[in-house]
């Protein structure tokens, strides 16, 4: 199969999130002085981004609030990745839990 597969054909869907309350534990300062940072408080959100990455670079990014679920997963391949998609192109994904 190594020499048969064309590598520009190859299309990587990756998932990455950021949340709110993703602040540091731990802080620096000069000896003998506090640290003093900021916090959020309240409800914490999250945000979620799906692309596609290809050799050529990035494309058919979405930005969810929240999670993904199965149902926003279906909606960004149908919305977001296939419109994007040429014939023979092949797409890889993981299902690593976060």
């Amino acid at each position: 199969m190594r020499g048969r597969l064309d590598p520009q054909k190859f299309v990587f869907i990756d998932e990455t999130a950021v949340t709110t309350h993703m602040t540091r534990r731990y802080g620096r300062s000069p000896r003998g002085a506090r640290v003093v940072a900021h916090e959020l408080l309240g409800a914490w959100k999250t945000h979620t981004l799906l692309a596609a990455i290809r050799p050529t670079g990035w494309s058919a990014a979405m930005v969810l609030k929240g999670s993904v679920d199965a149902q926003s997963f279906v909606a960004y391949v149908e919305q977001c990745l296939v419109p994007t998609l040429k014939r023979g192109e092949i797409v890889v994904l993981d299902n690593v839990s976060s």
